[in-house]
């Protein structure tokens, strides 16, 4: 195994605090949403952060799979990431839909791309098995 690179980031206060990076690039309140699931647009919570993290890293992986499976341009594409917070009879979880939009390609394409994205994705190899995600490829109207 050969380390890439490490980063850190501290939370002092739970999901009533404050969470930064040490190199500062980071530096939220964090606050729980309301029941409408909206923020107060000043400050974080750690399934916006996920969804944030997973988004990038998930598109990242399409990138790295696109030339392999003879796309050389993914075009102005994107991946948007729903974290849903949920919570049931054995406690707090979590789940993710990941809507994929590939402009570039056909529908057969797209989703040879975001299965091949999915068993590289570092974020999607943390989560198998451990929660539900849900893959959608969307297509523009």
């Amino acid at each position: 195994m050969k380390t890439i690179f490490k980063t850190e980031a501290t939370n002092t206060g739970g999901r009533a605090g404050h969470v930064k990076s040490d190199d500062g690039a980071v530096d939220l309140d964090i606050k729980m949403p309301g029941i409408n699931g909206k923020t107060d647009g000043k400050s974080t919570n750690p399934e916006q952060l996920f969804a944030a993290a997973y988004s990038t890293c998930f598109a990242g992986a399409l990138q790295a799979v696109s030339k392999d499976l003879g796309v050389d341009d993914l075009g102005d594409f994107s991946v948007t990431a729903i974290i849903g917070f949920n919570k049931d009879e054995d406690g707090f979880f979590i789940d993710a839909t990941l809507d994929c939009l590939l402009p570039t390609v056909d529908k057969e394409k797209g989703e040879e791309l975001i299965n091949a994205a999915h068993e590289i994705c570092p974020y999607s190899k943390a989560t198998r098995d451990n929660i539900t995600v849900e893959l959608n490829l969307m297509v523009e109207e």
